[in-house]
């Protein structure tokens, strides 16, 4: 068993795929009509190959629901790995990042959490073990 696909939902998914890729860095995989829908895809310039992220549109109520309630929790919503968490806290906040945790250190890492400018919080992180 292997993981290909994983997704975030996002309140638009133009803004998203903008955000994804200038912001955070990531790549464009697919984009394409599915019906009603758009199929939008991102992945890390470092593994091409590697798991997609869909950038998924909350259209469906409970999607919806389900985002705003855990971005007002302050859960996050995804959680990517990084090699430097204040490097790359400081990388975005010259994108305009607006980050709800600074870096932090915790018990075996380093995390900080930002908001991707789609209705979701999303946690960086460097292990240190």
């Amino acid at each position: 068993m292997q993981i290909k696909l994983t997704s975030v939902f996002v309140d638009d998914q133009d803004k998203a795929l903008k955000f994804y890729t200038e912001a955070l860095g990531f790549q464009k995989k697919h984009e394409f009509s599915a019906g009603t829908y758009k199929w939008l895809t991102v992945v890390s310039p470092e593994e091409p190959e590697g798991v997609q992220l869909v950038l998924e549109l909350n259209s469906n109520p409970a999607a919806k629901t389900y985002q705003q309630e855990i971005f007002k929790q302050g859960i996050p919503a995804a959680n990517f790995f990084v090699g430097d968490v204040q490097k790359e806290h400081d990388r975005l906040k010259q994108h305009g990042v607006k980050f709800t945790k600074e870096p932090t250190k915790t018990t075996g890492s380093t995390i900080a959490v930002l908001e991707d400018t789609c209705g979701n919080l999303i946690q960086i992180t460097h292990l240190d073990w």
